[in-house]
């Protein structure tokens, strides 16, 4: 028999509306995720849920949780339970209803296709299948791959998106940013080296020539007084 928490998403909805314990100590006590319980204070999660007073089931105390509230780093810890539930002593992959397993193959394709950074025991954890399963999807070998269309695990209820954010960033922590591909812009200090030598305006020509210009007007004065005599 385990020391088990009763409801522990109930539980946790109590704490974050009812004391001013962290996120990390609630997320310890009531094994979830620091942001699955930040989830809940944003409003972003767990809004149906009507939050469980642990003290009232005899799961806490007022002492145990003034002392978490003086101390960030104290852990809290279980009352004796007037309940004992079964310690679960499955492992392996994470179990799938019936009614969503036939959606399993789709929900891999997806994310083969949209993650490949993850790997195979990632994906096995998020939506609870084997690693020849995947393989055989990944190469196209799957019996039913005609038919398969890759569709989101969030969107079918196979896993959480919270789930599926880590294992992303587990996947990609040390990885190099993926470069652009195909045909980029040019800066614009080098398109200015294009401009054909033509169509440059030539400074010289632009530049009169002084002398030539009154020569030009003596000339036409000369040529004047000419007239006149």
């Amino acid at each position: 028999m385990a020391n088990t928490l009763l409801m522990p998403k109930a539980t946790a909805v109590w704490l974050v509306d009812n004391t001013a314990l962290s996120f990390d100590q609630i997320a310890q006590f009531c094994s979830l995720h620091p942001l699955e319980v930040k989830a809940i204070a944003d409003g972003d999660s767990a809004q149906g849920i009507k939050g469980m007073d642990p003290v009232i089931t005899g799961q806490l105390t007022r002492e145990e949780i003034a002392r978490g509230e003086k101390d960030i780093n104290h852990r809290l810890k279980l009352s004796e339970p007037k309940v004992r539930v079964p310690e679960s002593k499955r492992k392996g992959p994470r179990y799938t209803p019936l009614s969503k397993r036939q959606d399993r193959p789709n929900a891999i394709l997806w994310l083969v296709r949209n993650h490949p950074e993850l790997k195979d025991a990632q994906i096995s954890r998020l939506v609870g299948t084997t690693k020849s399963t995947i393989e055989q999807i990944r190469e196209r070998k799957h019996w039913n791959s005609a038919n398969l269309a890759p569709m989101d695990p969030v969107t079918l209820g196979l896993c959480s998106q919270i789930d599926l954010d880590l294992e992303v960033q587990r996947a990609s922590r040390g990885r190099e940013p993926v470069q652009p591909i195909g045909d980029t812009l040019l800066p614009a200090a080098l398109t200015e080296r294009l401009v054909p030598e033509a169509e440059k305006p030539k400074a010289e020509d632009e530049e009169l020539d002084a002398n030539a210009v009154f020569a030009k007007l003596s000339a036409l004065k000369g040529k004047t007084e000419e007239d006149d005599e």
